[in-house]
């Protein structure tokens, strides 16, 4: 399904735990400030004497792969490590501004989120996703420290300067008159998906996941009886279902013209459950190939012209102009902020050296280790 191009979403850095534990992970046991003299082979960036080791990046690449499916080539590796370093670096950089601002986040601050991410779980659950990930409670507290900090100078040095005025709106719409002119009914859409085999990704809070299409059946049928009885759809979504693009957005598929329900891009099954819905109804259990689906029609949205009186119109434009200025305020802040910083990238500098070929002297590292069964 095609979502509707003003329907994206801004979300912050950090909001969710598991980007948190994978953040965390890199950052574990991070080297105490202190630039050597002549940098060790496993050392891959400097940034103002803080050390980036080839472990740290390497913790937060297993977290980017799936580790029962294909593997990427050498190259592909390479170039997503090269990718997780670049991002490393530009988090120290702002970290380290941040603090220089009087910026850092408090004990209190840091203990608020902390219980925030935990929420969703169990403490079996979520003790599960620290030993998985290997990383502890004080690495997480760490990364959370580290998440609102940065968050702190980004609001403080770029979210408020942005400014989306009246005429901002006005101009917009009138540049843009045609993308508010609706030539087919729109249909907003949420969904859980319950999948009949198992997949090594998280993509629920509750990292519950079917793994047999009895188990699917049996897992979407109690889903299904929980929102009969009055449950949250995207709090039941964002807690078990299984599809990795709409699970942390509630179910959110956004807008879909009616044009992009027929086959082949949609299944049949899936457009007769939308017309046959009204706004704010759930589907039945609709059974794919591939596992079960239950889906919640949001809204339906008639064929016309809307007006930019339509408050609806006015806020999907200032949203729309508010998260492009933000990136571009950002990348902007970001650039200055290297500028001023003393940074090196040693493994950019390897790879290029070496035409794509990470030296002998670095071996490749050897594979994650399974949690031992008790």
């Amino acid at each position: 399904m095609t979502s509707h191009p003003h329907r994206h979403r801004t979300a912050l850095a950090g909001r969710r735990l598991l980007s948190a534990l994978a953040l965390a992970a890199a950052l574990a046991g991070t080297a105490a400030c202190g630039k050597p003299a002549t940098p060790g082979a496993d050392v891959w960036a400097v940034v103002n004497g803080k050390e980036i080791k080839r472990d740290e990046v390497e913790k937060y690449f297993r977290t980017r792969i799936n580790r029962e499916g294909p593997q990427p080539s050498h190259e592909e590796s390479l170039s997503l490590k090269l990718n997780i370093l670049e991002e490393l670096m530009n988090n120290e950089i702002l970290y380290d501004r941040a603090r220089k601002l009087g910026l850092e986040a408090g004990d209190g601050e840091v203990e608020d989120k902390f219980t925030e991410s935990k929420s969703p779980f169990t403490e079996e659950e979520f003790q599960r996703q620290l030993k998985d990930r290997g990383v502890s409670v004080d690495d997480l507290k760490q990364n959370l420290r580290r998440q609102i900090t940065v968050q702190k100078l980004i609001n403080r040095e770029v979210v408020a300067k942005i400014s989306i005025t009246d005429q901002d709106v006005t101009d917009f719409y009138n540049h843009n008159r045609s993308q508010f002119n609706l030539v087919e009914p729109l249909f907003r859409i949420a969904q859980v998906v319950v999948t009949s085999t198992r997949d090594a990704q998280v993509r629920n809070r509750k990292n519950d996941d079917a793994g047999t299409d009895a188990d699917a059946r049996r897992k979407a049928n109690a889903l299904l009886q929980q929102l009969h009885a009055g449950a949250d759809f995207a709090q039941v979504a964002m807690d078990y279902s299984e599809d990795p693009s709409t699970a942390s957005n509630g179910g959110d598929i956004g807008y879909v013209r009616e044009s992009d329900l027929s086959p082949p891009k949609v299944d049949p099954i899936l457009k007769r459950a939308v017309l046959s819905l009204r706004p704010g109804e759930i589907s039945g259990l609709l059974g794919m190939r591939d596992g079960y689906t239950i889906l919640k029609l949001v809204s339906r949205e008639s064929p016309g012209q809307r007006q930019l009186s339509d408050p609806q119109v006015q806020q999907l434009i200032r949203e729309s102009l508010r998260s492009r200025k933000e990136q571009l305020l950002r990348a902007a802040y970001l650039g200055i902020a290297r500028e001023e910083s003393k940074a090196v990238n040693y493994l950019a500098r390897q790879v290029l050296e070496s035409s794509g070929k990470l030296p002998a002297s670095l071996p490749p590292p050897a594979p994650p280790t399974q949690p031992a069964k008790k």
